[in-house]
């Protein structure tokens, strides 16, 4: 080879690289903008049922303002129906209410539920958590939250009323030094109100399980 042959290479080498890289960009953002089109607002998780505020409580929880869309049983209605099927069979129960994550799947904010016949500690230890005026008990941290609510059935005659628990809980996301932990444990309780709200609409329970429209945040 001539070493004018050499030289003249050399470009040709670059033009393959930069259309390659520039090939390897566009699937990039080709790949980037077919999530962020299959992706949903926090309002149209779990069935649609999350207030505004509870979207917005989301968003600040998991710093990100666009999600995987839920899976059909990811559902409040279709929790309500399990647990329905759980109560006729026994006297407690657990399920998922709904799991919500990003485009990227980098973390997950599952929700789940809990059946009893009778009025227990919810979640353990529960002594790290920051007691809230809500329902029959309540309790936040920066990373996690609880509510319990008393089922009386409207047309129902029984005495004592079914204990229904819904708590959130976020993986594979770590709570930094700098994160503002009172604004945390305030989206956490408004999170975990509007989905218990939600499934005591979904059950039925008389009065709404006893929820308020709103979520009380301030510590009892």
């Amino acid at each position: 080879m001539k070493i004018s042959d050499t030289k003249t290479s050399k470009p040709c080498a670059v033009v393959v690289g930069l259309a390659l890289f520039a090939l390897m960009g566009c699937s990039a953002a080709g790949d980037s903008k077919e999530q962020e089109e299959d992706s949903v607002a926090a309002g149209r998780l779990c069935g649609g049922v999350l207030s505004k505020e509870a979207g917005k409580a989301l968003e600040l929880i998991t710093d990100v303002s666009r999600f995987r869309p839920s899976a059909d049983e990811s559902t409040v209605r279709a929790a309500a129906r399990n647990l329905v099927r759980a109560g006729e069979s026994s006297v407690t129960g657990y399920g998922d209410v709904c799991r919500i994550s990003s485009p990227l799947d980098d973390f997950q904010v599952r929700s789940t539920w809990r059946l009893s016949n009778v009025l227990g500690k919810p979640m353990s230890p529960t002594s790290r958590f920051t007691k809230l005026p809500m329902g029959e008990g309540s309790g936040v941290d920066s990373n996690a939250a609880f509510l319990t609510f008393a089922c009386y059935k409207k047309d129902d005659l029984k005495v004592t009323p079914d204990y229904v628990t819904i708590d959130a809980l976020i993986a594979r996301k770590e709570v930094n030094a700098r994160d503002d932990l009172r604004a945390l444990k305030d989206a956490y309780g408004t999170l975990v109100h509007s989905l218990a709200l939600a499934m005591a609409k979904e059950l039925g329970c008389k009065d709404n399980g006893g929820l308020k429209p709103e979520p009380s945040l301030t510590p009892a």
